[in-house]
């Protein structure tokens, strides 16, 4: 049993290194997220290249999932986490300066990849750094403080441009990154991993490759990360689904940035006591819920036809989308292994950035030869599904 000042010291030591980094991060990503297509558009851009240079930071993330599972191995959790955000800051006074679309899009490309090694650093660090009993909690408010940057991160944006250019706000999210890189230099460092054998025992700890821990724990990431997969697909489809629907409805652009603002801010209640849930009860009553109730959202989205009752509904979404934050991250720690951790967790890292990515695709494809409404029902019926599969899949012990 572990001491009871575990909890103490780890929430202490690690509350504002780790998530001050995630909070400065998520304010300056949710500040550029909503420009990023307008620059390009003022840098000659048509509608669709705009979207594709948005687009570009999402393949960045999945680009840089697997390279930052070998970066962290190799050089350690704290080290990449100040890389990434140092780079992040680079790429961004980049976007700041660019002269052409065509070096927006290598600066936007780029803030991905570093995204994508600062979202595995921290979660590796957390969960080696953290008791397993408080995992979910420490899980959910890393998920948590993260909504409430991107939910910041607009209305800095929106102060800034009408005061200044557009590019201010790539200026104002490259200072917060380096910031986060400031923070997160107080880490201390990580203990090395448990070792199982005499060789490693005298510190010779073999360095193993990515293919080899993929391979060794395939089947987690074919079972379970499937189920992880499905949930990223109905939280990505549900940011792109509601605002569309509205519009279809006839519902004007300022009433819809008002509905996703309220849902915004309901996403963020029940993170904590989320997490709670989850440490108390198990993984299961907290992942199968929230995808319930996301799937429900789907499948009811048709038979709204007003501001109000759209609006319930995308609160109702996100009810269910908040009090899952962290499931995604403390499930991946409790599958991951001590020896080759970062490297199983850019796999795991994988399975959910293609599940955020493919989601608003399998609705763009079904609207192309169905409507909107049957693209909302079939992602429902899918995520319902999804339940069911994580159901099975997640362990029902809690991790010792």
């Amino acid at each position: 049993m572990e001491p009871a000042s575990a909890d103490i010291f780890s929430w202490r030591r690690v509350a504002v290194p780790v998530y001050g980094p995630t909070l400065l991060v998520a304010i300056g990503a949710g500040a550029i997220l909503p420009l990023i297509a307008l620059s390009a558009r003022e840098l000659g851009a048509g509608v669709g290249t705009a979207a594709l240079v948005v687009a570009l930071l999402g393949v960045g993330q999945l680009v840089g999932d697997l390279p930052a599972g070998v970066l962290a191995a190799r050089i350690g959790e704290r080290r990449a986490l100040i890389i990434a955000c140092v780079v992040d800051a680079a790429a961004l006074v980049g976007a700041f300066w660019a002269p052409t679309v065509l070096l927006l899009c290598l600066a936007v490309f780029v803030a991905g990849l570093a995204g994508a090694v600062f979202s595995l650093a921290r979660q590796a660090y957390l969960t080696a750094a953290v008791p397993i009993r408080i995992r979910a909690r420490a899980m959910s408010s890393l998920g948590g403080i993260f909504r409430v940057g991107s939910f910041i991160g607009p209305f800095v944006a929106a102060l800034l441009v009408s005061r200044f250019a557009i590019a201010s706000a790539y200026g104002f999210a490259a200072a917060m990154s380096l910031a986060a890189a400031g923070l997160a230099a107080l880490l201390p460092d990580l203990p090395p991993p448990a070792q199982s054998s005499p060789r490693e025992d005298r510190g010779q700890i073999p360095r193993l490759s990515m293919v080899a821990v993929l391979v060794a724990h395939r089947r987690v990431l074919l079972t379970l990360g499937t189920g992880v997969l499905v949930l990223s697909a109905a939280r990505s489809t549900r940011q792109a689904i509601v605002p569309l629907w509205a519009q279809d409805q006839g519902i004007d652009a300022a009433t819809t940035s008002i509905i996703f603002g309220i849902s915004a801010a309901v996403d963020m209640l029940l993170f904590f006591p989320g997490g709670m849930i989850m440490d108390r009860y198990g993984r299961a009553f907290v992942a199968v819920p929230a995808m319930l109730t996301l799937g429900l959202g789907f499948v009811l989205l048709p038979l709204t036809h007003t501001p109000l009752a759209v609006g319930l509904l995308a609160c109702l979404m996100g009810l269910g989308n908040g009090i899952s934050a962290g499931v995604v991250l403390t499930l991946g720690a409790d599958a991951a292994p001590s020896v080759g951790r970062p490297q199983f967790l850019g796999g795991w890292r994988l399975c959910a950035d293609l599940g955020h990515a493919l989601g608003p695709l399998v609705i763009g494809g079904i609207t192309v030869i169905a409507t909107l409404g049957s693209a909302a029902v079939v992602m429902g019926v899918a995520t319902w599904l999804g339940s069911g599969w994580l159901a099975r899949f997640i362990p029902v012990r809690l991790p010792r």
